[in-house]
């Protein structure tokens, strides 16, 4: 009998057992991350269209585009439009109406009930007056949480005017990886209603 038989099966039993414990490394798991977003730098353009009773600045970075449904039906007005931001998968739906044929009252009621709406999802809904240098006036709302808006708006001389701003995601609302950008869209928001300017 050969006397490398003897020892084989000790080398195969040291080998599987190096093996084994070359596997049982400590398992760190990867942190959680999420993609890098490129921000642009923050340039406007104006929108001035004569057909519409107002006008205001908008990112070079968007479009505006005329807003055709309102759940399925016509919107009450030719007024209504987005701002659509592609590169987010964003978009701000603006809403407009005529104070004369609406109570004042009314729509700023509706506003906040269609902030509130969020509050099953938000875990808080900040408000806070607006006032333009061009006397506009209106409240601005921060929703903190996985709610689907996080950043709304609306303005009005409570005369004639009366415009409303909601900004959405085309994703599933997560407040820790949408934070950053709409953090960056607010800034946007806030110059589009410091620039809004009512036409006669």
């Amino acid at each position: 009998m050969n006397k490398f038989n003897i020892f084989l099966p000790a080398v195969y039993i040291f080998l599987a057992a190096c093996l084994l414990l070359a596997c049982n490394s400590i398992y760190t798991p990867k942190p959680r991350g999420y993609f890098r977003i490129s921000f642009p730098a923050h340039q406007y353009q104006l929108f001035d269209n004569p057909e519409y009773p107002y006008s205001f600045e908008y990112p070079v970075y968007s479009r505006v585009v005329k807003d055709t449904s309102f759940f399925e039906a016509k919107p009450p007005n030719p007024y209504w439009i987005n701002v659509d931001f592609p590169q987010f998968h964003a978009r701000i739906y603006i809403s407009y109406y005529q104070v004369g044929n609406n109570s004042f009252d009314k729509l700023r009621d509706d506003a906040y009930k269609l902030t509130y709406k969020h509050t099953y999802k938000a875990t808080s809904i900040d408000d806070s007056l607006i006032k333009t240098r061009k006397g506009i006036t209106g409240v601005f709302f921060n929703v903190g949480g996985n709610a689907a808006t996080a950043n709304q708006f609306f303005v009005s001389d409570t005369v004639k005017h009366f415009l409303r701003g909601a900004l959405y995601f085309d994703a599933t609302p997560n407040e820790d990886s949408l934070g950053i950008v709409n953090k960056f869209l607010q800034e946007d928001m806030k110059h589009l209603i410091n620039t809004l300017q009512w036409k006669n």
